[in-house]
Protein backbone atom coordinates (compact mmCIF):
# COMPACT_ATOMS: atom_id res chain seq x y z
CA UNK A 1 0.00 0.00 0.00
CA UNK A 2 2.88 2.36 0.77
CA UNK A 3 4.23 1.68 -2.72
CA UNK A 4 0.82 2.55 -4.16
CA UNK A 5 0.80 5.87 -2.30
CA UNK A 6 4.32 6.69 -3.55
CA UNK A 7 3.25 5.83 -7.10
CA UNK A 8 0.18 8.02 -6.75
CA UNK A 9 2.20 10.95 -5.36
CA UNK A 10 4.96 10.61 -7.97
CA UNK A 11 2.44 10.35 -10.75
CA UNK A 12 0.19 13.21 -9.60
CA UNK A 13 2.94 15.82 -9.28
CA UNK A 14 4.43 15.94 -12.79
CA UNK A 15 1.56 14.80 -14.96
CA UNK A 16 -1.44 16.23 -13.22
CA UNK A 17 -4.79 14.87 -12.26
CA UNK A 18 -5.31 12.45 -15.19
CA UNK A 19 -2.36 10.27 -14.19
CA UNK A 20 -3.53 10.27 -10.56
CA UNK A 21 -6.99 9.08 -11.60
CA UNK A 22 -5.41 6.33 -13.73
CA UNK A 23 -3.25 5.20 -10.79
CA UNK A 24 -6.28 5.09 -8.49
CA UNK A 25 -8.12 2.96 -11.05
CA UNK A 26 -5.19 0.53 -11.33
CA UNK A 27 -4.92 0.23 -7.55
CA UNK A 28 -8.67 -0.43 -7.28
CA UNK A 29 -8.52 -3.10 -9.98
CA UNK A 30 -5.65 -4.88 -8.23
CA UNK A 31 -7.45 -4.77 -4.86
CA UNK A 32 -10.59 -6.25 -6.42
CA UNK A 33 -8.71 -9.46 -7.22
CA UNK A 34 -7.13 -9.76 -3.77
CA UNK A 35 -8.56 -12.36 -1.40
CA UNK A 36 -11.00 -11.03 1.18
CA UNK A 37 -9.44 -10.48 4.57
CA UNK A 38 -9.53 -13.51 6.79
CA UNK A 39 -11.17 -13.74 10.17
CA UNK A 40 -9.26 -13.51 13.41
CA UNK A 41 -7.17 -16.48 14.54
CA UNK A 42 -5.47 -16.85 17.92
CA UNK A 43 -3.20 -19.85 18.53
CA UNK A 44 -1.56 -20.44 21.90
CA UNK A 45 0.63 -23.17 23.38
CA UNK A 46 0.17 -23.38 27.15
CA UNK A 47 2.82 -25.48 28.94
CA UNK A 48 4.75 -26.79 25.91
CA UNK A 49 7.31 -28.37 28.25
CA UNK A 50 4.67 -31.01 29.09
CA UNK A 51 3.98 -32.02 25.47
CA UNK A 52 4.36 -35.72 24.75
CA UNK A 53 6.62 -35.38 21.68
CA UNK A 54 7.11 -31.96 20.13
CA UNK A 55 10.69 -31.84 18.86
CA UNK A 56 12.12 -32.65 15.46
CA UNK A 57 15.54 -33.94 16.49
CA UNK A 58 15.44 -35.67 19.83
CA UNK A 59 13.15 -37.52 22.20
CA UNK A 60 13.64 -34.91 24.92
CA UNK A 61 13.55 -31.70 22.94
CA UNK A 62 14.90 -28.41 24.17
CA UNK A 63 12.81 -25.26 24.37
CA UNK A 64 14.28 -24.18 21.05
CA UNK A 65 13.32 -27.45 19.33
CA UNK A 66 9.76 -27.23 20.72
CA UNK A 67 9.58 -23.62 19.53
CA UNK A 68 10.35 -24.76 15.96
CA UNK A 69 7.48 -27.24 16.05
CA UNK A 70 5.11 -24.69 17.62
CA UNK A 71 6.01 -22.09 14.98
CA UNK A 72 5.34 -24.59 12.18
CA UNK A 73 1.99 -25.56 13.72
CA UNK A 74 1.02 -21.90 14.16
CA UNK A 75 2.06 -21.11 10.59
CA UNK A 76 -0.10 -23.94 9.25
CA UNK A 77 -3.15 -22.84 11.26
CA UNK A 78 -2.53 -19.30 9.95
CA UNK A 79 -2.57 -20.61 6.38
CA UNK A 80 -5.81 -22.51 6.99
CA UNK A 81 -7.46 -19.46 8.57
CA UNK A 82 -6.31 -17.18 5.75
CA UNK A 83 -7.87 -19.59 3.25
CA UNK A 84 -11.08 -20.61 5.00
CA UNK A 85 -12.00 -18.35 7.93
CA UNK A 86 -14.33 -15.59 6.67
CA UNK A 87 -13.99 -11.98 7.70
CA UNK A 88 -15.73 -11.26 10.97
CA UNK A 89 -15.33 -14.79 12.34
CA UNK A 90 -12.95 -15.52 15.21
CA UNK A 91 -11.22 -18.80 16.03
CA UNK A 92 -9.21 -19.36 19.18
CA UNK A 93 -7.08 -22.52 19.46
CA UNK A 94 -5.07 -23.69 22.45
CA UNK A 95 -2.70 -26.54 21.62
CA UNK A 96 -2.66 -28.57 24.84
CA UNK A 97 -0.53 -31.51 23.66
CA UNK A 98 1.48 -32.57 20.62
CA UNK A 99 2.68 -36.07 19.79
CA UNK A 100 4.37 -36.08 16.39
CA UNK A 101 4.22 -39.10 14.09
CA UNK A 102 7.04 -41.53 14.71
CA UNK A 103 9.37 -41.96 17.67
CA UNK A 104 13.06 -41.82 18.43
CA UNK A 105 14.73 -45.13 19.18
CA UNK A 106 17.73 -44.27 21.35
CA UNK A 107 19.08 -47.83 21.30
CA UNK A 108 20.01 -47.38 17.63
CA UNK A 109 23.69 -46.55 17.94
CA UNK A 110 24.11 -44.61 14.70
CA UNK A 111 20.55 -43.30 14.40
CA UNK A 112 19.57 -42.33 17.94
CA UNK A 113 18.38 -38.89 16.75
CA UNK A 114 16.41 -40.15 13.73
CA UNK A 115 12.62 -40.17 13.94
CA UNK A 116 11.41 -43.67 12.98
CA UNK A 117 7.88 -43.59 11.54
CA UNK A 118 5.84 -46.76 11.81
CA UNK A 119 2.15 -47.48 11.36
CA UNK A 120 1.68 -47.65 15.14
CA UNK A 121 3.23 -44.22 15.83
CA UNK A 122 0.50 -41.98 14.42
CA UNK A 123 0.30 -38.23 15.06
CA UNK A 124 -1.88 -36.84 17.87
CA UNK A 125 -2.80 -33.43 19.23
CA UNK A 126 -5.11 -32.15 21.92
CA UNK A 127 -6.81 -28.87 21.08
CA UNK A 128 -9.17 -26.58 22.96
CA UNK A 129 -11.01 -24.28 20.58
CA UNK A 130 -13.76 -21.71 20.29
CA UNK A 131 -15.29 -20.55 17.00
CA UNK A 132 -17.33 -17.34 16.99
CA UNK A 133 -19.50 -16.08 14.18
CA UNK A 134 -19.50 -12.57 12.77
CA UNK A 135 -22.25 -11.66 15.28
CA UNK A 136 -20.07 -12.82 18.21
CA UNK A 137 -22.16 -15.94 18.92
CA UNK A 138 -20.24 -19.11 19.79
CA UNK A 139 -20.71 -21.58 16.92
CA UNK A 140 -18.55 -24.34 18.35
CA UNK A 141 -16.24 -24.90 21.27
CA UNK A 142 -14.67 -27.77 23.09
CA UNK A 143 -11.60 -29.82 23.75
CA UNK A 144 -10.69 -32.47 21.21
CA UNK A 145 -7.97 -35.06 20.96
CA UNK A 146 -7.32 -35.44 17.25
CA UNK A 147 -5.31 -38.26 15.74
CA UNK A 148 -4.83 -40.01 12.43
CA UNK A 149 -4.30 -43.74 12.75
CA UNK A 150 -4.30 -44.09 8.95
CA UNK A 151 -1.67 -41.39 8.44
CA UNK A 152 0.65 -43.75 6.56
CA UNK A 153 -1.98 -44.94 4.08
CA UNK A 154 -3.42 -43.13 1.12
CA UNK A 155 -2.25 -39.89 -0.45
CA UNK A 156 -0.60 -37.09 1.50
CA UNK A 157 -0.48 -33.78 -0.40
CA UNK A 158 2.50 -32.49 1.55
CA UNK A 159 6.09 -32.98 0.47
CA UNK A 160 8.14 -35.88 1.81
CA UNK A 161 10.63 -33.29 3.05
CA UNK A 162 7.98 -31.47 5.12
CA UNK A 163 8.68 -32.36 8.75
CA UNK A 164 5.02 -31.92 9.71
CA UNK A 165 3.48 -33.61 6.68
CA UNK A 166 1.41 -36.10 8.69
CA UNK A 167 0.36 -33.55 11.28
CA UNK A 168 -0.62 -31.02 8.62
CA UNK A 169 -2.91 -33.54 6.92
CA UNK A 170 -4.49 -34.29 10.31
CA UNK A 171 -4.89 -30.57 11.06
CA UNK A 172 -6.47 -30.02 7.63
CA UNK A 173 -9.09 -32.69 8.36
CA UNK A 174 -9.82 -31.25 11.79
CA UNK A 175 -10.16 -27.73 10.39
CA UNK A 176 -12.50 -28.97 7.66
CA UNK A 177 -14.71 -31.01 9.99
CA UNK A 178 -14.77 -28.64 12.95
CA UNK A 179 -14.51 -25.17 11.43
CA UNK A 180 -15.33 -25.06 7.71
CA UNK A 181 -18.44 -27.25 7.90
CA UNK A 182 -19.90 -25.26 10.81
CA UNK A 183 -19.29 -21.99 8.99
CA UNK A 184 -20.85 -23.37 5.81
CA UNK A 185 -23.90 -24.63 7.74
CA UNK A 186 -24.26 -21.22 9.41
CA UNK A 187 -23.99 -19.35 6.13
CA UNK A 188 -26.59 -21.55 4.41
CA UNK A 189 -28.93 -21.22 7.37
CA UNK A 190 -28.66 -24.85 8.50
CA UNK A 191 -26.72 -24.22 11.69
Amino acid sequence: MARSRRLLAACAAPMGLMCAIGAIGAISAISAFAAPPAGTLTVSFPHPETYTDAAYRSAYGSDRERAQVMNDIRRHFDELAARYLPQGYALSIEVLDVDLAGHFEPWRVRAYDVRIVRDVTWPRMTLRYELRGSDGAVLASGEQRISDQNFNMGVNIYSQSDRLRYEKAMMDRWFDETVRRRIAARQTGQG
